[in-house]
Formats: structure tokens, sequence, C-alpha cells
């Protein structure tokens, strides 16, 4: 099974292709598409809508995983996120792949063990379950490894037959 795993952004969008082989989850991509705030929103959009295809394309995943989106204080940041979601859900029924999205929670549970950890223990925990091959960066980019391990974990108990909700 591949997942292509995101962590949805206009600014910063966190992309990761993850494999689970013969029982383990092997790392094949990631990366962060970074777009600035000196183009124009739909422009923005376009960039990370553009390279998901791209991705879906190259590395023809069995699904989709996202990060659910929890509003916070800043509106206007939270309806952009939404836009680019929309984006990416439009690219992944293009390809006629199932979406599946997990919480923050779920997320921290299935890569640590616990619902509370932090993010530097979400980092060093993807290391010890992933054999990566190159600097990452960001955070975004840990934290669409982090959804890419999650689905693995969800897929392997339920079957990945049908999208979370």
């Amino acid at each position: 099974m591949r997942v292509l795993a995101i962590d949805p952004g206009y600014g910063r969008c966190g992309v990761a292709v993850v494999d689970k082989e013969h029982g383990k989850e092997t790392y094949v991509y990631s990366d962060c598409i970074e777009t600035t705030a000196a183009i124009p929103f739909e422009d923005r959009l376009g960039t990370v809508a553009n390279e998901c295809e791209r991705l879906i394309t190259l590395y023809t995943p069995n699904a989709l995983a996202m990060e659910k989106l929890f509003f916070n204080q800043n509106q206007k940041t939270a309806m952009r996120v939404a836009e680019v979601r929309g984006a990416i859900l439009h690219c992944a029924s293009t390809a006629r792949l199932p979406v599946f999205e997990y919480t923050p929670g779920q997320i921290k549970s299935a890569t640590t063990g616990s619902g509370n950890a932090d993010k530097k223990q979400m980092m060093a925990m993807i290391h010890l379950l992933l054999k990566i091959s190159k600097p990452i960066r960001l955070d975004d980019e840990y934290d669409a490894l982090a959804v890419g391990i999650t689905h693995l974990a969800h897929a392997r108990q339920n079957g990945a037959k049908s999208p979370s909700s």
C-alpha cells in the first residue's frame, strides 16, 4: 500500500509518500511545497494543486491522507487552508483516490503512542519508524510523514476500505 500524505497549507504544505511493504513502513518521498505571499492566493492555490497532481501521477498512491482542519482564532487563515484542502480533494477525486482524514490526536497517537506527544517526540519517532534519506527542514514535512504513518497504521487495523470522516 502507498499513501500520499498531506499537511495542508498555502504558505507551506507538507507532502509525503510512504509505503507499507511486508508489515514495515518505508519512506519514499517528502517535501514542503512553499509559496510566497507576494503572489496572488489563486496562484498559490494552483501551485499546491499542480504539485499534488504531479505527485499523484509520479508515485501512483492507493490513497490520499490529510490532517483534519481545526479552526483556530484566525478565521481568514482557516478559510484559506480550507480552500487548499478543497483543491487537494479535487485532485484526489480526479485521480479516483480515496481520501482519509485524521485528527491531530489520532496522528500523535499513531506516531508516538501518545495523543499528548509534542513536536520533538513526533520528529524523533518518525526517524525511528522510517529510514529517511535526506534532511528535513520544516515541521510541515514531518507532519505529512506523521499523517502517512497514521494512515498506514489505520489501514492495517481497518483494511482502509472506506474513508474516515
